[in-house]
């Protein structure tokens, strides 16, 4: 109880801004440990292995520690779920050691990466190549959100951020770019 006393006496925004202009441990401690459980839940869905999402969850707190400093965070809760569930991805991704990009809303790159990955290391290589020709087609602003979407596995807030382009602009270029890509790929298969 004590704990959630102090809590509310702190905005997040408060701690979030406390934070990155101090570097304070305990000011990151005291934003993060009401998240523990929900970053707990999130690792254990996605790895299905409670010493595995126990140990995510410090590992996360510790990358925290610096992304926190350089990012500029407006709703903490949603953006570190986004940020956990990335993780959890980066680690399946990384034990799998799959060449696929593996996120929400991105069942095209998925399943073109994963239906050509048992014909040999030489046809993903095409298809990625082919993937890549096509996404060079896209306008600017298409490529450059779908590729920090996708590729880089920003959320939309952060590219909006770092683009400078409206929300709803950087959801519109996602959905317009992976459609305009779709159709690249599957004219290229033909």
């Amino acid at each position: 109880m004590a704990f959630q006393k102090r809590v509310e006496k702190h905005n997040e925004a408060d701690l979030l801004s406390r934070y990155k202009s101090t570097g304070e441990l305990h000011i990151l401690g005291v934003l993060y440990e009401p998240y523990m459980p929900l970053v707990y839940g999130v690792c254990l869905k996605y790895l299905k292995d409670e010493a595995r999402s126990e140990d995510a969850v410090m590992q996360i707190f510790e990358q925290l520690i610096q992304k926190l400093r350089i990012h500029t965070v407006n709703n903490f809760k949603s953006w570190l779920y986004s940020f956990a569930r990335n993780y959890c991805l980066m680690e399946l991704r990384a034990a799998n050691k799959e060449t696929t990009i593996s996120i929400e809303e991105n069942s095209f790159m998925e399943n073109e990466l994963v239906e050509h990955q048992f014909l040999g290391e030489d046809m993903l290589e095409s298809k990625l190549t082919q993937m890549e020709k096509c996404l060079e087609q896209l306008n600017m602003e298409q490529r450059e959100c779908v590729r920090l979407f996708y590729l880089d596995q920003k959320c939309y807030k952060e590219i909006s951020d770092l683009t400078g382009y409206d929300l709803s602009k950087v959801k519109s270029y996602i959905q317009n770019g992976k459609r305009n890509l779709k159709i690249c790929m599957e004219k290229n298969d033909k």
